[in-house]
């Protein structure tokens, strides 16, 4: 794909996750049922912050592809790094999780994850934006360029501290406020808990396999490596 083709889809792509999170996150104070939020407001919810991220990465790939077109080509490798970093360790599998894990957990029982009081508040055109749309634009990303993945160690474990920090975070708030972030973590002892926990890391880790997978499927280890060449000159 043409350089200023990529940076007219990573503008609109960062734009459209802008608004989305302008959305969410605006909500009227008054129409928020109570028992959702409630301590942390809608920054407790993974959903969110991966909007956050989004469009932070989305941001980056903007500037890259700027960089480039400009033949900033010193600083564009520098933001490319961060940019691919930043897709491969976290935008690709949190984005990936956060759609099927909870598309699984609605169909199962939509009280655990988003209970029906949202309805009366969250659109439905937004709980596509945020649940569904975020899975074909990773898939969309991944086939409209290479990325350079990091070495494995290094990757799961920028995965595995920032998977830390949310379930920090999560228990954080159960301590202040003595209600869980999501229904469906009052089901477990805290046993149960603790394996429903590692669980999730396996199921992300596995979709930040995927996503290496499919970026060398499609791409090729050679391709990646002679695209980062060229912008190296």
């Amino acid at each position: 794909m043409e350089i200023s083709t990529l940076a007219a889809y990573h503008c609109l792509a960062f734009v459209w996750y802008f608004f989305v999170a302008y959305s969410i996150t605006h909500v009227k104070t008054e129409e928020r049922p109570s028992e959702v939020f409630l301590y942390g407001g809608q920054w407790k919810y993974l959903t969110v912050l991966n909007l956050v991220l989004q469009a932070v990465f989305y941001g980056v790939s903007f500037l890259a592809d700027v960089l480039r077109l400009i033949k900033k080509l010193r600083c564009a490798k520098c933001v490319i790094s961060s940019r691919d970093l930043l897709f491969g360790v976290l935008a690709f599998p949190v984005s990936t999780f956060v759609s099927i894990s909870f598309w699984a957990l609605y169909t199962y029982n939509r009280e655990l994850v988003y209970p029906k009081s949202l309805d009366r508040v969250i659109p439905l055109w937004l709980n596509h934006a945020m649940h569904t749309a975020v899975l074909p634009f990773a898939v969309l990303e991944i086939l409209a360029m290479p990325h350079r993945y990091p070495a494995k160690k290094k990757g799961l474990i920028l995965l595995g501290f920032v998977a830390f920090l949310y379930i920090s975070w999560v228990l954080w708030i159960y301590s202040v406020t003595g209600e869980w972030v999501y229904p469906l973590f009052a089901l477990f002892s805290p046993a149960g808990l603790a394996a429903f926990f590692a669980g999730s890391l396996a199921v992300i880790v596995s979709f930040y396999n995927f996503g290496e997978f499919l970026n060398r499927m499609i791409w090729g280890d050679s391709i990646a490596v002679l695209d980062y060449r060229r912008k190296g000159k």
